[in-house]
């Protein structure tokens, strides 16, 4: 895996390219990082009013519930779609030096990383104000969040590669983030929906078919419910994180020495 030690091999390039790409994002604005807590605060009350005003769900505590949820969402969806166009957006810098070209995308996911360090930041202490029944367990969602991370990563560098060779992927990542949103139990409980009783099929599948449904119940079990994940959840999530990065690391090395050329 020295695709990912290269990360603490060339750390002063990687912090380099870290540095150029959070200032590029907020350069100019008046309240920098503030701001990448506004679309997660601004998503959460569209979806209060809809998801405990009109469709009511009858979870305590629903806006804490639902900002668990979309913590783990918004990383990932920001550090996929970003990372992404990373190389093509990098391209000058790649086909003049030689250097560990995976460290672009991967310090795409590090910026949004920022984002999620500083929604767990505001969860945490709030969490444990307003629900106390999760002093036992909420600190596990940090180490659970670092598993995210590595999934994320991995996925990240693998879109990113594939993108550099064929341009259509992003494209197709666009299209299927928006289904994969609502597939996803970000603004609900599996065991709350519609007919969940009914079709209990339907049920496992959205679970164990989605890769991104175990990292949110890992996570949000510790950090809104107050216990330990699911050990199903938990051994998924972990055996997702070693694909997610076995993979990026396959695809990466497949597309390594074409990246000059293709760009």
């Amino acid at each position: 895996m020295t695709i990912y030690t290269d990360l603490v091999r060339y750390r002063e390039l990687f912090a380099n390219l870290f540095r150029r790409d959070f200032q590029a994002r907020y350069k100019g604005s008046v309240l920098g990082v503030a701001w990448s807590l506004v679309n997660p605060l601004l998503l959460m009350g569209i979806y209060l009013v809809v998801f405990s005003v009109l469709f009511r769900f009858d979870v305590p505590h629903y806006p804490l519930f639902l900002l668990s949820g979309l913590a783990v969402w918004l990383f990932f969806a920001g550090s996929i779609s970003l990372a992404g166009r990373s190389m093509l957006e990098s391209a000058n810098l790649i086909k003049k030096v030689r250097f560990p070209r995976q460290l672009v995308p991967l310090s795409v996911v590090a910026t949004q990383l920022v984002t999620f360090g500083a929604m767990l930041a505001i969860l945490i202490p709030v969490n444990l104000i307003v629900i106390p029944e999760t002093r036992d367990w909420i600190w596990l969602a940090i180490p659970l969040g670092a598993l995210v991370v590595l999934l994320v990563a991995g996925l990240a560098l693998a879109v990113a590669s594939a993108n550099a060779i064929f341009r259509d992927v992003e494209h197709i990542v666009g299209a299927l983030l928006l289904p994969l949103f609502f597939l996803t139990p970000i603004f609900y409980t599996l065991e709350l929906m519609p007919g969940a009783d009914d079709h209990p099929r339907i049920v496992d599948l959205l679970h164990w078919g989605n890769f991104l449904t175990p990292a949110i119940e890992s996570v949000r079990a510790p950090l809104f419910w107050g216990e330990p994940p699911a050990l199903g959840d938990f051994l998924y999530l972990v055996v997702a994180a070693i694909a997610a990065l076995a993979l990026g690391a396959w695809a990466f090395s497949r597309v390594d020495e074409r990246l000059a050329v293709e760009l």
